[in-house]
């Protein structure tokens, strides 16, 4: 029997309803620059869409060119609800939302579980809204593809970018790291400090960041050094916060998009 892991947050971050949500994604993509290089990795914030929706379509609509290529997506998030060390990976078939199911990719799962860090731990992923916010986006900028679902606890970098190694790929792998940035500053403040965030991210400073910085420092961090270390660069294409979108000023949580590009010989590969 197919094991599934069932939608937690449909309805509360997310439009339940596949018409509502479908609409309200193509609109948030409607409304973003398309004409980007499909990035090989992104880093994408994880609120209610109506507060961080269009910064994360920023990082997604420059993806829909790369529909027919990416067959897997490895995808990072923190954990929220569950404290745990290491990282943990799903025993689920499929993970389902409102647009439909997505398979998960057991091989590139299996791959990594012999690390000593990583952990099959599905009280991790059963209420996280780190990963699931992600998915129908994923599902209606690409076509046929398997996740690659792994949920961050007490985790290193060195952990993080371990896994990357192992699964990287080439162009048909995409990376999406979820993680909001600053939490609950005037607007003000807000500005300033994701500014710096995003400074550190684009000069691969991973190790200045903090969970002040990002809620999502773990994963981050992780791809940040696995960047360093393969002489790739982060960009920043998308800097807002809740004030700019559905929310008062003062008391804001910051987003941000940010793309890594992948290299000439990828995309030929």
């Amino acid at each position: 029997m197919t094991s599934i892991r069932p939608p937690a947050v449909a309805g509360t971050f997310y439009p339940d309803d596949p018409s509502e949500l479908s609409a309200m994604i193509h609109y948030f993509l409607s409304q973003a620059d398309d004409s980007l290089p499909a990035p090989k990795a992104v880093i994408v914030p994880h609120a209610g869409y109506i507060y961080s929706g269009p910064i994360a379509a920023s990082a997604y609509a420059p993806l829909k060119k790369a529909a027919d290529q990416i067959k897997r997506v490895v995808l990072i998030g923190p954990s929220h609800r569950v404290a745990f060390e290491g990282l943990a990976v799903s025993s689920a078939d499929q993970f389902v939302t409102p647009l439909g199911a997505i398979p998960i990719d057991k091989q590139a799962v299996e791959a990594i579980l012999h690390l000593p860090f990583v952990h099959l731990l599905d009280q991790a992923h059963s209420l996280e809204h780190s990963l699931e916010v992600q998915l129908p986006f994923l599902q209606s900028v690409l076509n046929d593809f398997k996740l690659v679902p792994i949920v961050a606890g007490d985790a290193s970098a060195e952990q993080v970018s371990t896994v990357l190694e192992i699964l990287w790929g080439k162009s048909e792998t995409l990376i999406v790291i979820s993680s909001d940035l600053s939490h609950y500053h005037d607007y003000f403040t807000a500005q300033q400090m994701d500014q710096n965030t995003s400074q550190l991210i684009e000069s691969l400073h991973y190790e200045q960041l903090d969970f002040d910085s990002a809620c999502g420092r773990v994963p981050v961090t992780g791809l940040l050094r696995y960047a360093r270390q393969h002489g790739l660069k982060p960009k920043t294409i998308d800097l807002r916060n809740s004030g700019d979108t559905a929310g008062d000023k003062n008391r804001v949580v910051g987003y941000g998009a940010y793309v890594i590009n992948q290299t000439t010989s990828e995309y030929s590969a």
